[in-house]
């Protein structure tokens, strides 16, 4: 008997010749590697013999589940006929960005979809895509960074701290806020997320936890921002009982890290081997929610949703802290991450990938550029739209473009125009890189309702 485990070992022992010798192989190539032969062959018997008692098992489960239920994994096609959309703000958005809308609502899971005004080419479903699906997840659907999210906090300070602590605004942002793969707090909250089972019981995540826990309270690069600047309230009925007129606020723009990135990549790959699609929509693989795999991504996305939230919450309560004050209100919001929703009368799985709930009611905040208005929001609860609106401007010039189009120099020109005090940020985050917002939020008048406003004016970003 050699060292290395061969599927010829697992059908001596009576594994059927079937796809549960690739899974059982993999599994354990995936998470038994240091253990001995014998020992992984004993635990294999046992699996064989009882399957139903490994069942929802961390390493074991999906083997049992192979054993069990027996699946021939075939090429999906994709449907010749869209599932029903709406498109908003369709002028403003590129071609490439609604055809991927239009595969996705192909899919043999897909039942309804929405592109919102800000929408933008993007890997799988498009930035700004809206999907709702029957009992399955797309990890691409969901996006990379799980849970990436918006917090606003809004403080009973003037505004006009803004002007005359200025340097000290400055320094709480470039002392007290960490970006990118490599910054980290010397002093590291603590956070109830960590004691979590799904850190003990998914072997993938378990790796993790140790990385997730010196991230939190960062905030990765790209995008993502921490601002001072003014809220102003515009609706008298607000759901804080604030004065009309303009407070201190506090915005925040990040999602669930290293923790999020290496989950979307992982159940990405068991996508695309569950499901296999066409080259060109291969990023659409869905995870079936009735299998091992599709239950374990699901606690796994929600886990790095509730880890993107208690990053916010780090970042929100270090700020705090330095302020000296409490906040009067917190709105916030995910805006990549899958929902169980009911429509029309069953439950579906609605992907919001750069896309804000906006179910009646519900409050969010839709950023615009570093030197353009932000919106607070109340929902309308459009069914058309999936309950949902953009997530901000939008790009208009992808990362590379930015670069050929536009100099330092200018984007300081456009900084100074706007009274906009800048630490990091590249030339990939110019302002010029985005929509207009006031003509995207023109284009969901139906979705939303403005309730206030954020106008940046000490902006913290990845340098």
């Amino acid at each position: 008997m050699g060292k290395k485990l061969s599927g010829r070992d697992l059908i001596k022992l009576g594994f059927p010749k079937n796809n549960s010798l690739n899974i059982t192989l993999g599994q354990i190539n995936r998470y038994q590697k240091k253990r001995k032969k014998a020992q992984i062959l004993e635990d294999a018997k046992k699996v064989l013999l009882n399957p139903e008692n490994y069942k929802g098992d961390g390493v074991w489960g999906k083997i049992a589940e192979s054993l069990l239920n027996p699946v021939e994994v075939k090429m999906h096609k994709l449907h010749n006929t869209r599932a029903p959309f709406q498109i908003y703000g369709e002028n403003e958005i590129d071609t490439q960005a609604k055809y991927q809308l239009y595969d996705a609502l192909k899919l043999p899971i897909s039942v309804q979809g929405a592109l919102m005004p800000d929408a933008h080419v993007g890997y799988g479903l498009p930035i700004g895509g809206v999907l709702a699906t029957d009992n399955a997840v797309i990890p691409y659907g969901v996006g990379v960074d799980i849970g990436c999210r918006m917090s606003l906090s809004i403080y009973p300070i003037p505004v006009s701290y803004l002007k005359g602590k200025k340097h000290q605004l400055e320094n709480i942002l470039s002392e007290h806020t960490k970006f990118g793969m490599y910054e980290t707090h010397k002093i590291k909250g603590d956070n109830e997320i960590f004691s979590r089972s799904e850190f003990k019981d998914i072997p993938m995540v378990k790796r993790l936890k140790d990385k997730a826990y010196k991230q939190l309270g960062t905030s990765g690069g790209g995008n993502h921002f921490v601002e001072f600047g003014t809220v102003t309230i515009t609706d008298a009925n607000n759901e804080w009982d604030l004065p009309l007129g303009e407070f201190l606020g506090v915005l925040a723009h990040s999602g669930s890290r290293g923790l999020g990135a290496n989950i979307a990549k992982h159940y990405t790959y068991l996508a695309t081997k569950q499901t296999p699609l066409p080259k060109y929509v291969q990023h659409l693989a869905w995870l079936d929610l009735n299998t091992h795999d599709g239950q374990e991504y699901w606690l796994a996305m929600n886990l790095a949703g509730d880890y993107a939230k208690a990053c916010h919450d780090d970042i929100h309560r270090r700020i705090s802290k330095l302020l000296g004050s409490k906040r009067v209100a917190l709105i916030e919001n995910h805006h990549n991450f899958a929902w169980k929703e009911m429509l029309n009368g069953v439950e579906r799985i609605v992907h919001r990938k750069g896309a804000t709930p906006a179910k009646k009611g519900e409050l969010g905040i839709i950023p615009g550029s570093m030197t353009a208005l932000g919106f607070i929001v109340r929902g309308r609860g459009n069914n058309e739209s999936l309950n949902s609106a953009s997530h901000g401007a939008g790009r208009l010039h992808s990362r590379r473009k930015c670069k050929q189009l536009f100099t330092k120099s200018e984007i300081k020109k456009e900084l100074k125009t706007n009274e906009v005090s800048l630490i990091g940020g590249g030339v990939d985050e110019a302002p010029m890189a985005y929509k207009d917002i006031k003509k995207v939020m023109a284009n969901q008048l139906e979705l939303v309702e403005v309730i206030g406003t954020f106008k940046p004016k000490i902006v913290r970003m990845d340098k």
